[in-house]
C-alpha cells in the first residue's frame, strides 16, 4: 500500500496502541513537532482519509480505524507481530522426476511470457488514450453562517485527497489552482476547460435542511456542460471532523468510475449513503 510520509507515521502511531484510544493531541505530538507551523485539524483528517483510502475502510462501518468523537481514533483490527519460528524443523524437499520438473518449468514460463505480452498490449492501450483531468472547484457555502466556510473548504480538500487516491493512473485531480477558488459569481466552466484541460468538472454545495445538513456534488463533463452524476448527501453536523472525511469518500466513491476512461473495465459501484 502507498502512503504518504505523514499518514503512514499516523498509521505507525495507531498500531502501536492497536485496539486503545489515541487522542489527536497524542497523533499531533508523534508526527507534528512542536515547531511546525501547519494547519494541524485539516492534516490529520487528510492522514486519517489517505489511511482509510489505501485500506478500503469506511468511516461508518469501520473495519480497521474507527473514530471515537471528541476523544480520538482506534485502530480495532487484530494486530500481531510477524516473526520467524524456531521450533518447526526444516524438511528435506521432495524431488520430482527430471523429466516432469523440465515440463513444469517450460509452461510456468510460457505463461509468464504470454501474460507479459498482454499486460503490455493493455497498457498500450491505455496510454495511447490521455487520462482525463477532473478539477474540483471549492463548495459553496450557502447555509448562511460563515463558520460553514471551513467545512465546505474541508470537504473540498478532502473530495481532492480521495479522488487522488483512487485515480490509479486513469486520470488526474487538480484542486489547487487559482481559478478553482473563485467566487461562484466570477466562475466560468469554458475557461476551467481551456486553461486546465479539464474533461471533468464538479461542483459542490453546502445548505441547511431544519437541523441536517446537506451536500450536493455535481459532476460534470466539460465542454459541453452536462450532468453525469449528482451526489446527495444529508447528515447530522454532530461531529464536522468526522461528516468531512464521510462527505468526501462518499462523493469519491460515485464519481471515479464515471470518470475513469471506458477502456478500462470496471466492477459495479453501489451507490454509497450515510
Amino acid at each position: 500500500m502507498r502512503l504518504q510520509s505523514q499518514p503512514a507515521q499516523v498509521l505507525g502511531a495507531l498500531l502501536k496502541h492497536a485496539g486503545q484510544v489515541v487522542s489527536r493531541e497524542e497523533l499531533r505530538q508523534a508526527v507534528w513537532h512542536e515547531d511546525t507551523f501547519v494547519d494541524f485539524e485539516r492534516g490529520l483528517n487528510f492522514c486519517i482519509a489517505q489511511i482509510r483510502s489505501a485500506l478500503n475502510d469506511n468511516a461508518i462501518e469501520p473495519r480497521f480505524v474507527r473514530t471515537v468523537p471528541k476523544r480520538g481514533y482506534q485502530f480495532i483490527a487484530p494486530v500481531a507481530s510477524i516473526g520467524g519460528s524456531d521450533s518447526a524443523e526444516p524438511q528435506a524437499p521432495q524431488l520430482a522426476p527430471k523429466g516432469s520438473s523440465i515440463t513444469f518449468v517450460r509452461v510456468v514460463a510460457a505463461c509468464l511470457i504470454l501474460a507479459t505480452l498482454m499486460a503490455v498490449g493493455y497498457w498500450l492501450k491505455i496510454r495511447m488514450q490521455p487520462s482525463p483531468i477532473v478539477a474540483v472547484l471549492r463548495f459553496d457555502n450557502e447555509t448562511g453562517n460563515p463558520e460553514m466556510t471551513r467545512f465546505s473548504d474541508a470537504v473540498s480538500d478532502m473530495l481532492v485527497a480521495e479522488l487522488t487516491t483512487r485515480a490509479d493512473g486513469h486520470y488526474r485531480v487538480i484542486g489547487n489552482a487559482r481559478i478553482l477558488r473563485l467566487p461562484r459569481d466570477q466562475r466560468d466552466l469554458s475557461t476551467v476547460a481551456s486553461s486546465l484541460g479539464a474533461s471533468y468538472v464538479i461542483l459542490g454545495q453546502v445548505q441547511s435542511n431544519g437541523d441536517q445538513t446537506r451536500v450536493l456534488a455535481h459532476l460534470i463533463h466539460l465542454p459541453e456542460q452536462t450532468h453525469v452524476w449528482v451526489a446527495r448527501i444529508e447528515h447530522s453536523l454532530d461531529n464536522p471532523l468526522s461528516l468531512e472525511s464521510q462527505v468526501a469518500q462518499t462523493v469519491a466513491s460515485q464519481f471515479s468510475p464515471r470518470i475513469r476512461p471506458k477502456l478500462t473495465p470496471l466492477a459495479s459501484h453501489p451507490t454509497a449513503s450515510l
